[in-house]
């Protein structure tokens, strides 16, 4: 959205038209829904194409080729292009990717960046090949990650990165003020796509595993508690080495947790007011802040800790693949 915003901002471009997903299902009454880039477009008086593929769908190809482009600007679209799609504008398919390329090609770079705990991402934007994220680069531009922040955090970031970078790479490349750089393929890694088995809790995993693998896979990570699922939306990783990317008032709760003995795996070793309970990792301590019950809404850890009198010595258990919760 905000690079279709900004483009749209910019005297010196001209949007032609919008290819976007077809309309899905959504909500409990799993109505047909346009997406927000659609509703845009259709704003605007834009010609819309919602292929269900598109380097198959002839008469979508037709008009694509018709309009004569100078550019085709792809982002998070979902759909590999062909080969003839690619060479159909004169500038080429400017892709925005949601990492430092070359690292975390592929579907889910935000997502595996933070699983890794990177402390830095950033976007890059490239002329798109007939590979998966393997174009040669144009711009680059990085940010810095907090440790709290999840993927709906750095995604927003990383979407209005994003629009600026477009704006620029579209303005330089058309002046001949760009080299595009091949990638180092021994450099690159991948963003595969994410699984369901992906969202289960091991609660033997350190405290910083575990939280990195909540904030990138909010809101799907599932845990078990009085044998029912429940989904841990918000963590904060207890542990001394990550005490100075901590905010001040957690900072108190990592000395508390240094003076426990350690206790077992998955059990709750204090409970934190105002902010809620204490797991033990199978290297240290994680805080639950915010936890969603099945078939209820979201709740502060405290709250989970009021509402079913959790006490010291309480366990939670590892996750199962569970679709109803996976869904989110």
């Amino acid at each position: 959205m905000p690079s279709l915003q900004r483009l749209l901002k910019e005297p010196e471009f001209e949007v032609l038209g919008v290819v976007t997903q077809p309309d899905k299902p959504r909500g409990r009454g799993k109505q047909l829904t346009p997406s927000p880039i659609k509703q845009v477009a259709l704003e605007h008086g834009f010609q819309v194409w919602q292929p269900a593929r598109v380097k198959k769908d002839e008469q979508t190809l037709a008009e694509l080729r018709s309009h004569q482009a100078d550019a085709f600007v792809v982002v998070a679209y979902g759909q590999l292009l062909s080969q003839e799609i690619l060479d159909m504008p004169r500038l080429g398919c400017i892709n925005a990717h949601g990492s430092l390329l070359p690292q975390y090609r592929g579907a889910a770079p935000i997502q595996w960046s933070l699983y890794n705990g990177d402390p830095t991402t950033g976007i890059t934007t490239m002329l798109m090949d007939i590979g998966m994220d393997t174009g040669p680069m144009l711009l680059k531009e990085s940010i810095s990650v907090g440790l709290l922040e999840d993927a709906v955090d750095v995604g927003a970031q990383l979407s209005e990165v994003s629009a600026g970078l477009l704006v620029e790479t579209l303005q330089k490349l058309d002046r001949g003020l760009l080299k595009p750089i091949p990638q180092d393929d021994a450099l690159a890694s991948s963003a595969r796509l994410i699984t369901k088995s992906d969202f289960v809790v091991d609660w033997a995993k350190p405290a910083i595993a575990l939280h990195n693998q909540v904030r990138a896979f909010v809101p799907n990570v599932v845990a078990q508690f009085r044998e029912q699922p429940i989904k841990i939306l918000k963590t904060v990783p207890l542990v001394q080495n990550c005490l100075n990317r901590l905010p001040t008032e957690f900072q108190p709760l990592v000395q508390t947790g240094s003076t426990l003995d350690t206790k077992e795996i998955g059990q709750i070793v204090y409970l934190a007011k105002p902010h809620g309970p204490v797991v033990q990792t199978g290297q240290g301590l994680i805080l639950l802040q915010t936890v969603q019950l099945s078939g209820k809404r979201p709740q502060s850890g405290w709250d989970f800790v009021n509402g079913l009198r959790l006490q010291v010595g309480d366990f939670l258990n590892n996750g199962v693949p569970n679709p109803s919760i996976a869904k989110g």
